[in-house]
């Protein structure tokens, strides 16, 4: 990657460094944003309009978290990649193990284990970041934060 500027204070390659880091998670946030709007699309049964209706805003808060991550990424001189074909090449996280139509609680279930993975892989950029960018890192820290509140939100549910 070849940078045309970075912000003061980081070396070209810290900011190479995080740029990747930033895409990595920037692919799972678009991949996330679209795996809700499955599960939205997709939940039956008992609570079925209560459980659509709480997933719509996880959807806007998850795209406005890709937005933010790609606005870094051309902050620190990157080229955010946002195409289909970025989720797949960047994908290094298992997906969601439910397809199609299946009950409220299967689909609670199944995001809630998304989650898990999905934070994690956060956790662990927010632990390389600290060492590059604060910046950064504080970015995806307040992303975490709003991801532990949803999944607290799916584990509640069905409590």
């Amino acid at each position: 990657m070849t940078l045309k500027f970075t912000v003061p204070g980081l070396s070209e390659e810290q900011a190479e460094k995080t740029i990747a880091i930033l895409q990595n998670r920037l692919s799972q946030e678009q991949e996330a944003a679209l795996v809700l709007k499955h599960a939205h699309w997709n939940v039956q049964g008992p609570n079925f309009i209560a459980v659509h209706e709480m997933l719509d805003p996880q959807v806007e808060v998850v795209l406005g978290q890709a937005d933010e991550t790609a606005e870094r990424i051309a902050t620190l001189g990157g080229s955010p990649d946002g195409t289909p074909d970025a989720i797949v090449r960047n994908r290094s996280w298992k997906g969601l193990d439910l397809k199609g139509r299946a009950s409220t609680e299967d689909y609670i279930k199944a995001l809630i284990d998304y989650y898990d993975v999905f934070i994690t892989d956060d956790r662990k950029a927010i632990a390389e970041l600290d060492e590059l960018d604060v910046v950064s890192s504080n970015i995806i820290q307040d992303h975490v934060q709003a991801l532990e509140l949803f999944q607290w939100f799916l584990r509640s549910h069905i409590a």
